[in-house]
């Protein structure tokens, strides 16, 4: 089946009140398009309430892309039509003609959203039997071979077969500035959570040999953010606090572990809080070495 756009769904965002919504939802189309063309990739963003569609015929390399996009939770290849019941089964049996025999199985998973004249049981049940008479295959609503997912939204409707799953969070850049300061591979990932919370990172670089791997690691998550370069030394703590004011900071991270020598860490992290004025996130402190490796192979931080 060649499918001929992408359904974007997102989940904090839709708890937001009206205004803040949809400034989110402008937030999350603007990183969208800016990472596509990135990869000059071409394509047509529409957006409704509750939902957000790329239109492409380079289906696979914008979902390459969508899955790194910070406030996405899922994304489904889609096809189009009307939402009419005739309109409906003629892709819901293209869809399913190459996937479906009579030893197989499938179910209809079918929502409906605005004004209709028919249920969505009434939609599952009409496809249903269209499919059924071009294929020969069993219902099954428990534990079927093949799912079709029809969701009919006003005087639309969309087929898909299934959702990959996004990094979730909330959009880049709704949470406001924090300064992330750069000694590890930890604390690439510490700034790798608060961005996925929406937070803009600003990166302090303590160390030459991160530059090239921060770098691409920003370039893989299609984010862009200022790199200062910073030595630790007398003027450290100072240096903080003037990037932090200049670029209106309201954190800054540490990727502080408490791991090994507990005594030392929390030694620092005294003499942090010390020197610096602003909250210190540390959204690594109690996690565990294994998790920490693993976190950075599902992020494509090279270690």
């Amino acid at each position: 089946m060649n499918y001929e756009l992408i359904i974007v769904r997102y989940g904090e965002i839709a708890l937001k009140g009206k205004e803040t919504r949809k400034r989110f939802e402008n937030i999350l189309v603007s990183n969208i398009k800016k990472a596509l063309k990135t990869q000059n990739i071409s394509n047509t963003i529409k957006k409704e309430w509750g939902r957000i569609y790329v239109y492409t015929t380079e289906i696979n390399e914008v979902i390459c892309v969508l899955k790194k996009i910070f406030g996405i939770t899922s994304i489904s290849p889609a096809v189009q039509t009307k939402s009419d019941f005739n309109s409906i089964s003629k892709i819901g049996r293209v869809i399913t003609k190459e996937k479906l025999n009579n030893k197989t199985s499938f179910a209809i998973r079918a929502t409906r959203t605005g004004e209709h004249d028919f249920s969505s049981q009434d939609v599952a049940i009409h496809v249903g039997n269209e499919i059924v008479k071009t294929t020969k295959a069993n219902v099954n609503l428990t534990k079927p071979d093949f799912e079709l997912f029809i969701e009919i939204r006003n005087d639309n409707a969309f087929l898909f077969t299934g959702k990959i799953h996004g990094v979730g969070g909330m959009p880049y850049g709704t949470q406001g500035n924090v300064l992330a300061i750069i000694d590890s591979n930890e604390s690439i990932l510490a700034s790798w959570y608060l961005m996925r919370r929406g937070c803009k990172a600003i990166f302090l670089n303590t160390k030459e040999s991160f530059e090239d791997i921060l770098a691409s690691f920003l370039e893989d998550w299609f984010v862009k953010s200022d790199i200062f370069p910073v030595k630790a030394g007398n003027n450290f703590f100072e240096n903080i606090d003037k990037i932090a004011s200049e670029k209106n900071c309201k954190a800054i991270v540490s990727s502080h572990i408490i791991n090994g020598d507990s005594q030392k860490i929390l030694s620092e992290i005294r003499l942090l809080k010390k020197h610096i004025n602003l909250p210190i996130l540390q959204p690594l402190i109690a996690m565990q070495r294994e998790d920490i490796n693993k976190k950075y192979k599902e992020i494509g931080l090279t270690i």
